[in-house]
């Protein structure tokens, strides 16, 4: 198992129970104890996660200001924000749809919306419904690979045809987004 796919299961186990510790993780992936602490360096220098007493959890949404992404940790660009809304009513504010995108397929589960902003129109849309635009030739110097969103087909096409790119409705969008960060691609994020 990549270092990647070790790091996003120890955050959905977090998710899911609160805490861990390092040696209840190096049992369950089945890697030796200093592996697991290089694993849990990164996320903490990424501030997803924070040390306890107990072991460690995830890193508190509160610890973010009001005006960082909370998966990028960038200050908000507010012309394409995105946020998202879990179940128990916590809002996390994201800097764009790529970190969007992103945060959505960590905690999944949790989410009960998740809203972004139509590009043209800078309308509030339902990001479940909404069409994305990725490796446009339109640079907003935010995260990458860039992706822009749009209310309509129609939209999106249209800005397409002037500026290039792919366009993905929204699963297809989490997907690409997440075979293009696992890849040799990289992205403008802390990762």
């Amino acid at each position: 198992m990549l270092p990647i796919e070790r790091q996003k299961q120890i955050l959905n186990w977090l998710n899911e129970e609160g805490t861990l510790t390092i040696t209840e993780i190096s049992n369950r992936l089945n890697v030796s104890e200093m592996t697991v602490y290089r694993d849990i360096k990164q996320l903490m220098e990424a501030n997803k996660i924070n040390k306890t007493s107990r072991g460690i959890s995830l890193a508190s949404i509160a610890n973010v200001s009001s005006n960082t992404c909370t998966y990028c940790l960038k200050e908000l660009n507010n012309r394409h924000p995105v946020q998202i809304i879990t179940h128990d009513q916590k809002v996390e504010q994201l800097c764009c749809p790529h970190c969007g995108l992103l945060r959505y397929r960590d905690i999944e589960k949790n989410v009960s919306q998740i809203i972004c902003r139509d590009f043209l129109q800078n309308t509030t849309i339902s990001a479940k419904l909404a069409y994305f635009l990725m490796d446009s030739d339109f640079n907003l110097n935010c995260c990458q690979p860039q992706v822009l969103t749009f209310d309509t087909l129609k939209y999106a096409e249209q800005f397409q045809k002037g500026f290039g790119g792919v366009i993905f409705q929204f699963n297809e969008a989490v997907e690409e987004i997440l075979k293009r960060m696992s890849g040799d691609r990289g992205c403008g994020c802390h990762k």
